[in-house]
């Protein structure tokens, strides 16, 4: 009833959109032009391929942020097409620019219910992909109606906004709640989304704007601007607002006389002020220089007015200083992430709880300067532009700080497979993984690697099916059988998943009912597949199933025999390892864990040498990613307690403590010669 009236108040308020829209045209005709786009009409006719990805991306920003994630999802899923949306002239050139013709593109329709029908049905996608929290209720209940999961990626959500949320939560909730998967900046977001009443997957998978894409264009560009300006200090104010361009104007004639080679590159927010920041400037009596004017800047240019479009990144690395706009008034900042990823000193009004995490996080680094007002922004400026020892300093903190944080695209990809593989695309691969193909028969799901198998059915994974073929070759002696069978040129191994402890005793191997991509086997199936593509020598997945039964499923998993191996516990009992061989075993362990691969079993038996002297990690039932953690220490505590119990129990078990020792060596070698690869690519 809620999102009824909140339809029918957007009807009300149509007249009102528009003379907005009209209005915003005045200074920038994008707004009036492909307006009916807005209301999905025409859609079809413009050639759009249906059965993709739909990515959305607000604006600029967004665009931006989202461009590492939007490649890598053209590249996991080759055979869709991936369109963009944005909802302005702005983000839709920043679009444009970035993908060309390799993605398909439309503005967002508005959230009436007649606009979003016509856009769905135009799109038919597979997945929406919102960047962020542009959240529309009809579009999302449309999206859950027809079965159209909705991943919202780089959440962010105030302490601010999470209070006007609380203020509507009757509409909120069941908003929220059509949300199939949320995976949020940082933890803060999350702890605020859940206390709005989300109930589905959320995961906390970091900020995407630290996996900063630099297009080609803005290296040329500073190529071409960086001999014109050695000479020069240029003071970057990006992102600027109205009320704050006249202060930092203002300040200019004080700084010149302090700093004569000073140059103030004012870059606007809105292309509709460019002309207006341009008269401000003018009205100084200084000298200006538009980018807009195609001419290059002069050796008397004394203010600079960066009125073009995409073009920030390179005005950051030409810069000797940056100030983040829209904080010295209540405009709440702008993303100061481009800046300090190519080590610039940054500055920022007060005003920033748009970005409050980030900065808070900078500030413990004390890796960016806070000021209340223009005056202490001057103090700031004298300080830093006459000191370029502090000026390095407070940029390589900063930058140091930017590394630390990347991964946010990887995590944000892996979450999105879980949530797609072998349910809405099944015929494309998993991220980084070997291909495979999937079938459904009944109440049984397979997936399974067309390299082993051209057809797949359930008598192969029946070990009796296989004793028939006079195919086994041996089985474990665990708690539960795992028999070994020889299939053409390959050996493999069937295991039956099983149900531990005293719940185990009862249902033995019955697991309540998940989706097929979340169950046991196809969990292990996927983190085998990724670690593989990763480097990791583990064991080769073959085949999976997912046989349902009521409430309840069961699951089996055929993967590749590992030739000429033994597990630790088997070699001990017959010889000492070499230092050497302990050392492989630690690194072994440390390339697992700097994966953030958290094995849930690590013992000596779930660790295997093979003939040639090689590492292999087994048994990754119930393991997943995480993030760094105390996990690492507990897991390698597991295993130690592996090997004393093994030799408590055992006659004969050459364990010594010495040679725990060299399997720490090995593990902390593996991360010094981590360190010392990301410093080589660093450098």
């Amino acid at each position: 009833m809620l999102r009824h009236l909140y339809s029918a108040l957007l009807y009300l308020l149509l007249p009102l959109l528009l003379l907005y829209f009209l209005w915003r045209s005045r200074k920038d005709p994008a707004y009036r032009q492909r307006l009916l786009e807005r209301f999905s009409l025409g859609l079809k006719k413009c050639g759009l391929q249906p059965g993709g990805i739909v990515v959305h991306a607000v604006s600029v920003g967004e665009t931006i942020a989202a461009t590492p994630l939007i490649k890598q999802l053209q590249q996991q899923y080759p055979g869709l097409p991936l369109t963009v949306t944005g909802t302005t002239p702005t983000g839709s050139a920043t679009i444009s620019s970035r993908f060309g013709n390799t993605v398909q593109h439309c503005y967002l329709p508005l959230d009436y219910p007649g606009s979003v029908r016509r856009f769905l049905d135009a799109l038919q996608p597979k997945l929406l992909v919102i960047v962020e929290t542009e959240l529309w209720p009809n579009l999302l209940a449309a999206c859950r109606k027809r079965h159209i999961p909705v991943v919202v990626v780089n959440a962010r959500l105030s302490a601010r906004s999470a209070k006007g949320y609380r203020r509507f939560s009757a509409l909120t909730r069941p908003l929220l709640n059509n949300i199939s998967l949320l995976l949020t900046q940082d933890r803060a977001s999350a702890r605020r989304f859940r206390a709005l009443g989300f109930g589905n997957t959320l995961q906390v998978t970091g900020n995407l704007k630290f996996e900063l894409a630099i297009p080609a264009q803005t290296a040329q560009l500073v190529t071409e601007f960086a001999p014109l300006l050695t000479t020069r200090l240029v003071w970057v104010a990006a992102s600027t607002h109205a009320g704050e361009d006249e202060q930092l104007l203002a300040l200019y004639p004080r700084l010149k006389q302090c700093f004569p080679a000073l140059l103030l590159l004012l870059v606007p927010r809105h292309p509709e002020r460019f002309d207006k920041v341009a008269q401000l400037a003018q009205a100084q009596g200084c000298h200006v220089w538009r980018r807009s004017s195609g001419q290059l800047p002069g050796a008397d240019t004394e203010i600079a007015v960066g009125d073009s479009m995409g073009e920030l990144l390179a005005w950051y690395q030409l810069a000797d200083l940056v100030f983040i706009g829209g904080s010295l008034i209540e405009r709440g900042g702008h993303n100061p992430l481009e800046a300090i990823c190519f080590g610039k000193a940054v500055q920022s009004g007060p005003h920033i709880f748009n970005f409050n995490e980030a900065y808070r996080q900078l500030q413990q680094q004390q890796a960016v300067v806070l000021v209340a007002d223009s005056e202490q922004l001057f103090a700031s400026c004298c300080q830093l532009l006459s000191d370029i020892t502090l000026r390095q300093q407070l940029g390589q903190r900063a930058q140091q700080f930017f590394s630390r944080q990347q991964g946010a695209t990887a995590r944000t990809l892996d979450a999105i497979n879980l949530l797609v593989a072998g349910t809405l695309m099944p015929s494309q691969p998993l991220a980084n993984t070997s291909a495979y193909q999937t079938k459904q028969a009944g109440n049984a799901s397979y997936w399974y690697d067309p390299a082993f198998f051209t057809e797949i059915a359930a008598e192969q994974f029946q070990s009796a099916w296989w004793q028939q073929q006079q195919a086994v070759i041996g089985s474990s002696s665990g708690r539960n059988t795992a028999y070994f069978v020889q299939h053409g040129g390959h050996k493999l191994v069937l295991r039956h998943y099983y149900r531990g402890g005293l719940v185990g005793k009862l249902l033995h191997d019955q697991f309540w009912l998940q989706p097929v991509a979340q169950s046991r086997a196809m969990q292990e199936y996927q983190l085998l597949s990724w670690m593989r593509a990763q480097g990791l020598a583990v064991p080769r997945p073959v085949a999976a199933r997912y046989q349902r039964s009521g409430l309840i499923y069961r699951a089996d998993l055929l993967i590749e025999l590992i030739p000429d191996s033994k597990d630790l516990a088997a070699i001990l009992q017959q010889r000492a390892m070499t230092a050497e061989e302990w050392q492989a075993v630690g690194q072994a362990i440390a390339q697992m864990h700097r994966l953030g691969v958290y094995h849930s079993d690590l013992n000596c038996r779930n660790i295997m040498l093979d003939s040639a002297g090689k590492v292999w990690l087994i048994d990754f039932d119930k393991c997943e990613r995480r993030e760094p953690g105390p996990w690492t220490e507990q897991n390698l505590a597991r295993l130690l307690r592996s090997f004393n119990k093994e030799r408590g129990k055992l006659a004969v078990f050459h364990w010594q403590d010495t040679d725990w020792a060299a399997l720490l060596a090995g593990y902390q070698l593996a991360g010094y010669q981590q360190s010392l690869s990301a410093v080589a690519e660093r450098n």
